[in-house]
């Protein structure tokens, strides 16, 4: 899976509920250049990282997996 769908997918849902990279990166205990990273698709995010976007975008993991083409 390429690493660019889960940044998108992260980034969109992000949009999606309103947060703004910098308020979102500060929930999550990152820096917003990780978080920049992560959405670009040069940083591939753990289990644990997405375990933590999804609970708080009130979302599931299954939710925020890219969907196979």
């Amino acid at each position: 899976m390429e690493i660019d769908k889960w940044g998108r997918r992260i980034r969109a849902f992000r949009k999606l509920k309103g947060y703004t990279q910098e308020s979102f990166a500060k929930k999550l205990g990152i820096s917003v250049s990780i978080l920049g990273e992560m959405e670009r698709g040069t940083r591939l995010p753990s289990d644990e990282f997405l375990n933590k976007v999804a609970n708080l975008l009130d979302i599931s993991v299954d939710e925020l997996t890219p969907p196979e083409n």
